[in-house]
Parts: C-alpha cells; structure tokens; sequence
C-alpha cells in the first residue's frame, strides 16, 4: 500500500494513547475523524482494534495477514470517514469495512480456504478440568470453522462471537437477510456434522 496515514508501519498494534482521553459519542467521533482529528482517530482505533482483530482473525486464518488487513480496515475508515451515514451504527460502519478487506486480501492471495492460524497454543497443564475441555472445545471449533468458506466464517463469527442479528450481518456482509439465514444455516449444518454431538450443543 503505497499511501500511509494514521496506522502507517504496520505493526499491528494500536497507537499509543494521547494524555487526554476522548470521550464522547462513537457518531461524533467519526465525525472528528472525518475533519481528520487524528486524536479522535486514535480513540476510534483503540476501542475497535480487539473486535476487529478477533474477527478478521476468524476470517483470514492466517496470523501474518491479520494485523495488515486491519490496518488495512482503519485506513480505509480514516480516508472515508466522510462518508459514513450517521443513522447507522459506527460499529456496523467498521465491520463491513473490515469483511471488504478481507475478502478482497483473500481474493489477491486465492486462499478460499487457508490453513488453521498458526499461533502456538497455551500451556495447559494449570489449567482445571472444565477450563481444559471448554479450550479443547474451543480448538476443534476453530478448527471447524477452518473448513468453511469466509463468507461462512464471517455469518457464524458475526453470529456468536459479537452478537449481531440477521439484519445486522446483513448490513456488515451487503447480503439481503434472507442469504443471511441461508449462510446460516448451511454452516451450522456443516459444523454440527464435524463436531459430532458434543460440539453441535455448542452450537
């Protein structure tokens, strides 16, 4: 990306915090942004780089592709700014941004279906019996949603992991609600066919 703003060096982790803090609605934070307030930016990156991260961590699969795209995402966000419909919601806003750019990385690489992130796992040996099977649970389900395309990744993240309604993954994907449910429901069949009985009642 030959073009550089607020997240420039792609380091991939969030700016360092200014000495006084924002606070204020995320609308007229975007609206700052969009004056090119580069405080305001900060504060936006800061409160959206963990959910973000988590999901275009579920979405891309690869560890080394994550914190580019998300720079990526925060980029396109302070460039467009301006354009951001204040009736919607900010978070929406930024989700679809970061859908766009992920599956137009995935697009540039071919990698429909990359392999499981590569991030070693914890050690476990601490850990109680219902904290070890709640992660080996946890393992066979990212391992599961692995073997989904990313536009099904994207509905089950959306889904579970950040509570979004049908209209609101509608909103994020550019999908009718009715392709929603469909997504839907073909990835939670698939997923309960590879869980078996166990992992399905996770579903």
């Amino acid at each position: 990306m030959a073009q550089q703003g607020p997240c420039d060096g792609r380091t991939g982790t969030p700016p360092q915090a200014t000495d006084r803090s924002i606070a204020m609605d995320e609308v007229d934070l975007v609206g700052l942004v969009a004056m090119e307030d580069v405080r305001a930016f900060e504060a936006l990156y800061r409160a959206y780089h963990p959910r973000l991260r988590r999901f275009l961590r579920g979405m891309l699969r690869q560890s080394t592709m994550v914190d580019e795209v998300l720079d990526d995402t925060m980029l396109v966000a302070w460039r467009k700014a301006h354009t951001f419909d204040a009736t919607s919601r900010v978070s929406t806003w930024l989700f679809a941004i970061a859908y766009r750019q992920a599956l137009k990385a995935l697009r540039r690489l071919d990698w429909s279906l990359p392999d499981p992130i590569d991030e070693p796992a914890a050690p476990r040996d601490a850990e109680p019996d219902g904290e070890l099977a709640h992660a080996q649970l946890r393992e066979r389900l990212d391992a599961v949603l692995a073997q989904l395309s990313p536009e099904h990744r994207a509905v089950i993240d959306l889904t579970y992991f950040h509570g979004y309604s049908c209209k609101e993954i509608a909103d994020v994907v550019g999908c009718p609600v009715a392709t929603v449910k469909t997504r839907m429901f073909y990835a939670r069949r698939h997923m309960k066919s590879l869980l078996g009985d166990e992992g399905a009642q996770a579903l």
